[in-house]
């Protein structure tokens, strides 16, 4: 049965970069709107002639059980069978998606951001992200005020649990492992983000022989994310500098990225880690059409590495879900973006932290140098970026000031550098980034846009 969003007519849009994000328990994200948004979803994605599946995962938010619970009745309110596989990574629910002949999949989950934030995300039944058009069907359809008749009797959809969810996935990661090779001798660090991967990434590692130094990895509700993860690299440093592992590696929440640490508890971005890939797939034949797909954001030092391989970079917009969608479409196999959301379309029509993470750990075991060789192989231009909160999202366009203070800026790069200003997807931030060859000129622009942005915009 249908009831009236209370979500603004005026601003009809629920998907941003990687599904609907934000506060657990404010609209869009609340039960009653989880709720209506399986309905349209079920509308949109179940087929009409036969009794659909979909797969419904998590994270660790205390709200996701909320959301779980919402999501659940929603869809078998609508004739669909759910399969709840519990806490596990988001790559994971895109693997038992697509074998487990489900119609679609579900991952509750805020990725990165803090515990008190939540959110939506779907996969279709290959277990891939969905287009932006059909986002748009969904939406509309969320938002369409038509009555329908609910199921009754035994078109009601029945939920159950897969209780070894997290075991399969496991499985699966563990054979993108080349069989010939082992982690045996290998210490890491393992930055578990209190998060979806706190069971998966240390039993497959410690499967292929690593020794694993565990850490974040008791989730309360609360602590997801909090001071940890991959977007929080502090912590991984100071614990790969004190034990002298041989390197470190963090996820974020749901584990669909990616941090590493060399022994010397320096940081690898997602930039270095798709660099050291593409150098390997090339040196094997392997990298499809010589071409790797990365975004906007990612450093002009790999287009000069791949153009000195005679190879070439491919760049989209922001998001995982763009990279992914230039990778079907070319025939790739391997592309990413700096935030460490690598995608290895030989194993995973996704982002996944885990599968990445093995990719690279082979290249070590195989070639036996250090990540802090390894890593030599991409000559980065310098870049400054800034992370700001703002009150409201307008179009940068319609901000003359900063558009004038940005064009100031590109006048002082002189064609040798660039400045990238756009809104975050998924949090109320806008994100700068200026790339050229000179670090202080890079600081000095920097300052300005920022100050032009906290005076017009920001929180």
């Amino acid at each position: 049965m249908r009831f009236a969003p209370r979500i603004s007519p005026v601003a009809q849009k629920l998907f941003g970069t990687d599904g609907i994000r934000g506060p657990a328990n404010v609209e869009p994200i609340t039960s009653a709107s989880a709720m209506r948004l399986m309905d349209a979803a079920t509308v949109v994605l179940a087929a009409k002639d036969q009794r659909p599946r979909a797969i419904v995962g998590r994270d660790t938010r205390a709200s996701g059980e909320m959301l779980e619970s919402a999501i659940a009745a929603g869809l078998a309110a609508n004739g669909i069978d759910v399969v709840l596989a519990g806490i596990v990574p988001t790559p994971a629910i895109s693997y038992l998606t697509a074998i487990q002949d489900a119609a679609f999949g579900i991952v509750i989950s805020a990725s990165h951001n803090p515990f008190d934030d939540n959110g939506i995300k779907f996969f279709g039944p290959d277990g891939c992200k969905l287009s932006d058009s059909t986002e748009a069907a969904i939406e509309a359809e969320f938002f369409n005020p038509t009555l329908r008749s609910p199921r009754i009797g035994r078109a009601i959809g029945r939920i159950t649990r897969l209780l070894d969810g997290a075991e399969q996935y496991a499985a699966f990661a563990s054979n993108t492992f080349p069989k010939y090779l082992s982690l045996a001798g290998t210490r890491i660090v393992v930055d578990a983000a209190n998060g979806a991967a706190h069971q998966t990434t240390p039993l497959v590692l410690s499967k292929l022989g690593a020794e694993i130094d565990l850490c974040f990895a008791s989730p309360d509700g609360w602590n997801i994310n909090e001071g940890c993860g991959s977007t929080h690299p502090d912590a991984l440093s100071a614990r790969v500098r004190k034990t002298g592992a041989t390197l470190g590696l963090a996820h974020d929440g749901d584990a669909d990225r990616l941090l590493f640490c060399d022994e010397t508890g320096d940081p690898l971005d997602g930039d270095e880690l798709l660099a050291i890939a593409a150098v390997d797939l090339l040196s094997r034949d392997e990298l499809k059409s010589r071409t790797m797909v990365a975004t906007v954001m990612s450093n002009f030092g790999l287009d000069h590495l791949l153009e000195n391989h005679k190879a070439k970079l491919l760049r989209t917009d922001v998001g995982d879900r763009h990279v992914i969608d230039a990778m079907v479409r070319h025939h790739l196999n391997l592309g990413g973006e700096q935030s460490g959301h690598l995608i290895f379309r030989d194993f995973s029509t996704t982002g996944d932290g885990l599968i990445a993470a093995l990719q690279i750990l082979a290249v070590v075991a195989e070639t036996q140098k250090p990540l802090s060789v390894l890593r030599t192989v991409l000559k980065k231009l310098p870049q400054v970026q800034r992370n700001l909160r703002v009150r409201q999202k307008i179009p940068i366009s319609q901000l003359p000031s900063i558009v004038k203070v940005v064009s100031r800026g590109e006048s002082l790069l002189a064609g040798k550098g660039r400045i990238l200003l756009r809104y975050s997807g998924t949090e109320p931030k806008i994100r700068l980034l200026l790339e050229g060859p000179e670090p202080a000129i890079l600081e000095q622009i920097a300052d300005s846009i920022v100050t032009e942005i906290q005076g017009t915009i920001g929180a």
